[in-house]
């Protein structure tokens, strides 16, 4: 009797270590696909931010998790299609309303190209609210209206007003908050995302094609003027850097008997950019008001200008300024971090768009008042050769992308006709998730960055 309860006594001390052991062992690593299930489902960059160290520790290796990455999450049809659907952003900085308008035979099965347009009458709303005062007006008009309907794509719709109009910083986190959501809810296509807007809307998508470049594939301002920006009343939140304009191409109608931004007015402004190199395709319409009836006639060369011009998510030049109140500020894989007095040495490849080049007493004046430093940096990639000319910069990244990068090879980078990096950088499965969490793009996936000091 004594040598059975000895063993049974033995029996419970050996469970209870055992038991103990468990209790203290660390936790198993998340699965791969449970690691991912959850990055997939989070409903902003934030919470997918905070899901990506399960995708580190759950062992997956770069090349899975950039499969992965690519191919993206699954999608599902939506409640409802075919349809206009009120719906709410809220943030720190209040409440955002926009439409949403999704094709009635929409198929998660394929991608769709999204339109973002940017109604009119933005200081004639008291509030973001729809039902409040500015009203609803035709398509793009005040309070939005319905979209301008072309080729089957998914509209969205934002709301601006008097404190919140589309030429400031607030509506540019709202538009890419939106069209986050958007993308964490239906099949977009990243590379035909389109901003388009009307009267104010085309003025304030000016605003957002200087400071926020990156989302989108071309630009479609629609009886709007560049030099609004320019009048000391709109109390503009940022200084504004027309250079910036050569990434991306841009759609522009405006009429002859507009009241408001006649074609005698535009024109030159036009005329500037697109000497000066930026895409431009103008279409005056020389018998049209401050209104959108000539869209019957311009609905199909839009829609054709759009086909035609697909983003570049990795583009192999790119130039980008910005202020020292703006940075980081961030173009596509260029990230200037800091910014400093220019010192001699630099220089520019590409001419300052904000000096007018057009005949007459305007020539060589100011588009836009400059008073604080701001950086600038022009750059061509070549392979694993990057070539910039830099003025003001202090300090900048270059994310690198396996789509571009061989990271077998030594990354050359050169500033100012001096090699500034020559070394091999190798890919992480931690950044390429971290960008992947922030700009949620299946096209546009980052595994390293570069981080250079410049002297």
């Amino acid at each position: 009797m004594e040598r059975e309860g000895f063993s049974r006594a033995a029996l419970l001390v050996s469970w209870g270590v055992i038991l103990a052991v468990v209790a203290a062992s660390p936790a198993a690593p998340p699965s791969v696909d449970a690691a991912f299930q959850k990055f997939w489902t989070a409903k902003n960059p934030q919470d997918a931010g905070k899901a990506t160290q399960d995708i580190v520790n759950s062992g997956v290796t770069f090349a899975d998790a950039l499969a992965r990455l690519k191919r993206g999450r699954p999608y599902t049809a939506p409640p409802t299609r075919g349809a206009s659907t009120q719906l709410q952003r809220r943030s720190v900085t209040g409440d955002f309303f926009y439409q949403l308008v999704v094709p009635e035979t929409y198929d998660p099965a394929r991608t769709y190209q999204v339109r973002v347009q940017l109604h009119g009458g933005v200081m004639m709303r008291e509030t973001g609210d729809p039902r409040g005062r500015g009203g609803r007006g035709g398509p793009g008009g005040r309070g939005g209206g319905g979209p301008l309907e072309g080729a089957e794509q998914i509209y969205v719709l934002p709301i601006g007003w008097r404190d919140a109009p589309w030429w400031s910083r607030v509506q540019i986190e709202n538009i890419d908050a939106i069209l986050d959501s958007v993308k964490r809810a239906y099949n977009v296509d990243e590379n035909r995302v389109v901003l388009s807007g009307v009267s104010d809307g085309a003025t304030g998508l000016y605003y957002v094609a200087m400071r926020d470049t990156t989302p989108f594939a071309s630009f479609l301002p629609l009886n709007g003027f560049l030099m609004v920006l320019a009048n000391d009343q709109l109390i503009v939140d940022a200084e504004l850097f027309p250079t910036n304009l050569l990434n991306k191409p841009f759609f522009i109608v405006n009429g002859g008997q507009d009241p408001l931004y006649p074609i005698r007015n535009v024109q030159p402004f036009v005329d500037h950019l697109r000497d000066s190199g930026v895409a431009v395709e103008y279409h005056p319409r020389p018998e049209a008001g401050h209104n959108t009836a000539w869209w019957p006639e311009m609905k199909d060369p839009l829609e054709a200008f759009v086909r035609a011009h697909p983003r570049d998510p990795l583009p192999a030049t790119l130039t980008w300024e910005a202020t020292v109140r703006d940075v980081p500020s961030r173009a596509h894989w260029l990230v200037i971090d800091r910014v400093r007095p220019a010192v001699a040495g630099d220089t520019m490849m590409k001419p300052d768009l904000n000096e007018f080049s057009g005949a007459g007493p305007n020539h060589g004046k100011e588009l836009f008042p400059r008073a604080l430093p701001s950086g600038r940096v022009d750059l061509t990639r070549r392979g694993n050769a990057i070539e910039m000319r830099t003025r003001g910069v202090a300090e900048l990244t270059l994310l690198l992308s396996p789509d571009v990068f061989d990271f077998s090879q030594p990354i050359v980078v050169s500033a100012n006709g001096h090699v500034v990096a020559e070394r091999r950088v190798e890919p992480s499965v931690a950044m390429l998730v971290k960008w992947a969490a922030r700009d949620n793009d299946r096209t546009m996936l980052f595994g390293a960055e570069l981080h250079l000091t410049l002297k």
